[in-house]
């Protein structure tokens, strides 16, 4: 009885790697319910933002003016997309322009890639911050869940997008103008009142 024992041991430790292994998927993938869960969006429409995002990427790269020269994000929400960032010259920046409206569903980009050369890594980082700290306020905020808000930092204009209602965008709005560094709130939003 005794060796039996010891070999459940021997075996529970040989497979305490590939357990623990699935504890991390499960509560990632636990994780992941639950953001789908609160989202608004329907889970295939979050598919579909994702789908729309990697696309958008992978076209975006394939065109070797606009993978040298430019710098480019692109955000999708509710099948809707910001297109951002700066490219030299207006011709590029309608080139993205079109590669992003071809994908399919797509349903409205908002152009908002300025012309000029690719911002610096300090820049980004700054932007990058400031959307931490605009998340931040939204997720502390008694009225405001967060997690109904998309929150995208451009050259310290702040990007709010999310199916809210008008109250929520208000406050959302209301937050990020009031977060250092902002120097300008754009309202994206798809309201749902």
């Amino acid at each position: 009885m005794k060796q039996l024992k010891l070999l459940y041991l021997l075996i529970l430790l040989c497979l305490m790697p590939y357990i623990s292994g699935c504890a991390v998927i499960a509560v990632g993938g636990a994780a992941t319910a639950a953001t789908v869960a609160i989202d608004r969006r329907t889970p295939g429409t979050q598919i579909e933002d994702q789908t729309i995002e990697v696309k958008a990427v992978q076209a975006l790269n394939a065109d070797p003016e606009l993978d040298e020269q430019a710098h480019l994000n692109v955000i999708s929400y509710n099948t809707v997309v910001l297109l951002s960032g700066e490219t030299p010259t207006d011709a590029m920046r309608q080139k993205a322009l079109e590669l992003v409206k071809s994908i399919d569903k797509v349903t409205h980009v908002y152009n908002e890639i300025t012309i000029a050369a690719p911002s610096s890594m300090v820049s980004r980082t700054s932007d990058s911050y400031i959307t931490t700290k605009v998340k931040t306020k939204l997720f502390a905020n008694q009225d405001q869940t967060g997690l109904d808000v998309k929150v995208v930092t451009e050259k310290g204009v702040v990007y709010l997008m999310g199916i809210v209602s008008h109250a929520e965008a208000e406050i959302a709005t209301d937050i990020a103008r009031q977060t250092g560094g902002v120097q300008k709130v754009v309202k994206l939003f798809q309201y749902n009142d």
